[in-house]
């Protein structure tokens, strides 16, 4: 019975710590060069966050289901500094095919994203989904 119980207190403060991180959640990102959204599970990987692409949606606000990155890992790397900034990660851009280095700011419902290589940086304001 112990051994059940503390198994059970180990999935709930698991389970609190993932959810722990403010920025954990579904994104949707602004539209990119085709004018269409990605959704972007942010989850914790470890003491990391990462960002997994969940869906596609074309500028018509239709779901495009045969995605060809749906499932890919997005955004990796990233670690918490508090006040809702994060850094030290790394995002992959799915217009342009990129990886660059990258950070996050936290505000409220909005996450800042931006990605830097050789000194040039793009960003984008993402929208919390839930």
């Amino acid at each position: 019975m112990k051994k059940v119980l503390a198994a059970a207190t180990a999935m709930i403060i698991g389970a609190t710590a993932a959810v722990a991180d403010p920025a954990v959640g579904l994104w949707k990102t602004e539209p990119g060069d085709t004018g269409g959204v990605l959704h972007v599970s942010v989850v914790p990987c470890g003491a990391e966050i990462c960002g997994v692409i969940q869906k596609a949606v074309d500028k018509s606000g239709k779901t495009v289901a045969d995605y060809e990155h749906k499932g890919k890992t997005m955004i990796w790397g990233m670690t918490p500094n508090g006040n809702g900034s994060y850094g030290g990660g790394q995002i992959w851009a799915a217009d342009r095919d990129k990886t660059y280095k990258s950070k996050m700011q936290l505000s409220g419902n909005q996450l800042v994203v931006e990605g830097c290589v050789f000194g040039i940086c793009r960003g984008q304001t993402w929208s919390r989904v839930n």
